[in-house]
């Protein structure tokens, strides 16, 4: 077995990555204000660019604002070089991002973009590079070192990168009002989506398949009406008007009480009042309501208060809501 410390190595490169993430905030000024401004200002999208490991944070940055609210995507800037600078319009902003803040690759389109009038906010390392003087608001992500002992492998900086990035995309989706909502029409796949933007009347039954009874019908009546429905409950209604819900539950408490099954009428023993859902209520929320109360159904209703249908918990088991 090797002799050598990891966990010694490990706890180095976090504290040296750590105190360079501190010293980041500590950074955070009026230039970080102006970025902010004027991609908010920005009419267009944000292109993100960078080579090698820059290039890397690059794509993480873009994705993370494009999430956000921030519509932005990666330009890679080799390619650019050689047709994919048509990506770019004159109401776009650039993202360059260069530890050295003189990248060829970047360089070379300079021109270009001055010419194009295109906004630049550069992130590097060395504020007198030529990105930095070159860019509209320049972003340090300058490193006192790196925690590759070879002070070659991007490491501290990286970190340092993807975490100003994180704070642009935060502070702009902050700004921007930017809700829950909002998030999961840029996420509609997998279960984030479906809790964030299904709702009760997307999964609950209606019409035919609702179970209704009278208050005067009877116990053995409701229960041939609960037993054909298949939801372990009945609705108990009078004109169109809720009154209550009769469960499995009230079935057990009843049989306790030793109710005569062939001659009560539901009104007796059935729960007055129960708790309800409106129709536009997220679904994530109704199985909230389920589980904080520990029932398996939800009676639907309307913004006027009629009963429009009934939310059972494998409705939101088959919606993959759970």
């Amino acid at each position: 077995m090797s002799s050598f410390d990891f966990t010694a190595s490990a706890r180095r490169t976090i504290e040296l990555e750590s105190r360079a993430v501190a010293t980041l905030a500590e950074r955070i000024d009026g230039a970080f204000t102006h970025a902010c401004e004027r991609i908010l200002e920005c009419k267009g999208r944000v292109i993100v660019s960078g080579m090698g490991k820059s290039g890397h944070m690059g794509k993480k940055i873009a994705a993370t604002l494009a999430s956000t609210g921030t519509p932005a995507f990666f330009m890679h800037p080799g390619e650019a070089s050689h047709g994919d600078l048509g990506m770019l319009t004159r109401d776009d902003l650039l993202i360059p991002i260069s530890y050295s803040g003189n990248s060829a690759e970047l360089i070379t389109l300079l021109p270009l973009i001055k010419r194009m009038g295109v906004a630049m906010i550069a992130m590097t390392g060395d504020p007198n590079s030529t990105l930095a003087k070159t860019a509209d608001v320049h972003l340090s992500i300058a490193v006192e070192r790196e925690a590759c002992p070879l002070a070659l492998a991007p490491t501290s900086s990286a970190t340092v990168t993807t975490v100003l990035g994180d704070a642009l995309a935060i502070a702009l989706l902050e700004a921007r009002g930017f809700t829950a909502e909002d998030f999961a029409f840029s996420h509609p796949g997998g279960a984030l989506g479906r809790r964030l933007l299904l709702k009760v009347e997307d999964v609950m039954h209606t019409g035919a398949e609702l179970p209704v009874v009278s208050p005067s019908d009877s116990l053995s009546h409701a229960l041939l009406v609960m037993s054909s429905k298949g939801f372990g409950m009945t609705t108990v209604q009078e004109g169109g008007r809720l009154l209550g819900v009769f469960t499995d539950g009230d079935l057990r408490r009843s049989i306790d009480r030793d109710v005569d099954i062939r001659t009560a009428h539901i009104r007796d023993v059935m729960t007055p009042a129960p708790k309800t859902i409106q129709q536009d209520t997220l679904a994530a929320e109704a199985l909230k309501i389920m589980e904080d109360r520990k029932i398996t159904a939800l009676v639907v209703e309307s913004d006027n208060g009629a009963v429009v249908g009934v939310l059972h918990m494998h409705d939101l088991l088959r919606a993959g809501v759970m």
